[in-house]
């Protein structure tokens, strides 16, 4: 049986059934304190580990009657609810699928980015830890195609053409083109954007701790305060106070 959008409607429907009963009370755990200023974004206050189970649940019963298409047309269904957690079933199902990923699905994924069924710094970084990095990683020459994002009007867009290439970079992979989308991002005045490159900074320098210090000696009066902060976190305490003082704006 395929998922059409019939049949991705009636999943979804279940889905939805599913993380009302596993949802807890804001009193014992409240996700919107996470997400200031995201909109109408909803939350069944459901955890991490009880919705990728239903997503595995989902997978297992549909494992040998879907293809990475039936998933995508799932995940259609579901990134554009209003809650988080339906987006990241959604999310979950079709990375089960990572070993028929191919580039023809990521102007998909762009198009969740750029229509905003995103709108959130968590259902942006799923995607891009769970479909776009790990598309980049298996398809490398795909990875250009951050240029172009970085510097989209899209502010989820924007972040994904950092965050995307950190499955990658922890491979010792495309530390030249983070860099480079470092550079495109900088001068980028939305605080997620700023922490976003920080992030990305922060994990080249995993791979070579010198290169990254060498990077914010050499332009770190012209880069936020934000993301100095989020690249220099692993450096010790005493490099942390010279690399801020040095990096200050003249």
């Amino acid at each position: 049986m395929t998922a059409g959008r019939c049949g991705a409607a009636g999943e979804k429907a279940r889905v939805v059934r599913e993380l009302k009963k596993l949802s807890r009370g804001s009193g014992r755990f409240d996700a919107s304190r996470y997400f200031r200023g995201a909109g109408d974004l909803g939350f069944y206050n459901v955890g991490t580990t009880e919705m990728r189970a239903l997503a595995r649940s989902i997978h297992a019963e549909h494992r040998d009657d879907w293809s990475v298409d039936d998933a995508m047309t799932f995940a259609d269904a579901l990134i554009v609810d209003r809650h988080l957690e339906v987006k990241s079933v959604g999310i979950e199902v079709v990375a089960r699928y990572r070993r028929d990923f191919t580039p023809r699905l990521l102007p998909a994924w762009k198009r969740w980015l750029a229509n905003n069924h995103s709108a959130n710094w968590a259902t942006t970084d799923a995607i891009c830890g769970a479909l776009i990095g790990p598309l980049i990683v298996k398809y490398p020459p795909l990875g250009a195609r951050m240029r172009i994002w970085a510097r989209d009007r899209n502010m989820w867009v924007r972040r994904a053409s950092a965050v995307s290439l950190i499955p990658s970079m922890r491979q010792g992979l495309a530390l030249d083109l983070a860099y480079e989308i470092a550079r495109r991002l900088h001068s980028d005045r939305e605080d997620l954007i700023q922490k976003a490159v920080g992030w990305m900074l922060r994990e080249a320098g995993k791979m070579d701790p010198a290169r990254l210090e060498r990077y914010l000696r050499a332009n770190g009066s012209s880069i936020p305060r934000t993301t100095v902060r989020y690249a220099i976190e692993r450096f010790p305490v005493s490099q942390r106070r010279k690399l801020l003082e040095i990096t200050r704006p003249r």
